[in-house]
């Protein structure tokens, strides 16, 4: 009798990682684009999604080119110190290179980038532990579900997963219905991973994707100049989700130490 596949164990130190071949090779095309435009950018993500990042690189696709999210190689990519550094004063822009950060190549006006990215922010759904951005209560009636223009009120089928978030409804003609006002969430208190997706189905976006620009590497001086105004506070830091590995257009991969 043959054996089933589903007794098949699969050792997880199978799971390959990128090869030298791979790390170098990104090493090298950092350090091409480096070589390619006027301005080199680092940034950072509140409130990181995966989705928004890419509507970035393909808004940019034609006059630039980003790097995100593998911080060991892009600083070595760039030169760690004066003798290293690949470019004089990129050294500068390498040792700001911590935590999950990433580089902005163009050779587009610092005015228009800078202009650009404060005016590009995208609302998206709040995740548990992030801090209510308001108060949020849903009023006595159906529920309604704020996704449409008007809002339209839940489905019968829906209630069993309401009651599950915490929701006090009843049938009224077919339709889940508070008796009383329910508060969701309150201002400026973490939500609950219930609050959360509870404010997912309702359709109420409580926090926004934007991306903060932190320092600009100008290649015709070397000189690094510091962004200030943008900055990215720990909050919003902390309600991103992981990116897809390394974000090099749509390439991944974990974040190793590279060996020289």
């Amino acid at each position: 009798m043959p054996k089933s596949k589903r007794q098949k164990l699969v050792s997880l130190t199978k799971v390959s990682k990128k090869t030298r071949e791979q790390k170098n090779a990104l090493l090298k095309e950092v350090q091409e684009n480096a070589d390619k435009w006027e301005y080199c950018w680092l940034f950072e993500v509140g409130n990181m999604r995966n989705a928004h990042l890419k509507t970035v690189r393909k808004l940019w696709k034609d006059s630039a080119r980003i790097f995100f999210g593998r911080g060991a190689v892009m600083a070595k990519a760039l030169g760690m110190t004066p003798a290293e550094e690949h470019r004089l004063g990129l050294h500068k822009l390498a040792k700001q290179i911590k935590g999950q950060v990433g580089l902005f190549f163009t050779s587009s006006p610092p005015s228009e980038v800078l202009e650009w990215f404060a005016d590009f922010q995208q609302p998206d759904f709040a995740r548990a532990g992030n801090p209510a951005s308001a108060t949020f209560t849903l009023p006595v009636g159906p529920v309604m579900q704020q996704h449409s223009t008007p809002p339209e009120p839940f489905p019968h089928n829906e209630e069993q997963q309401l009651r599950k978030l915490g929701l006090r409804t009843r049938m009224v003609r077919g339709l889940p219905t508070l008796d009383a006002p329910h508060t969701v969430c309150e201002k400026g208190r973490a939500l609950t991973p219930e609050q959360a997706q509870l404010l997912k189905l309702v359709g109420v976006k409580m926090v926004k994707f934007r991306v903060g620009l932190t320092a600009r590497w100008e290649a015709a001086s070397g000189e690094v100049q510091q962004i200030e105004g943008q900055e990215i506070g720990a909050a919003e830091k902390a309600g991103g989700e992981a990116p897809e590995g390394e974000v090099v257009d749509g390439e991944g991969g974990d974040d190793e130490e590279m060996e020289d």
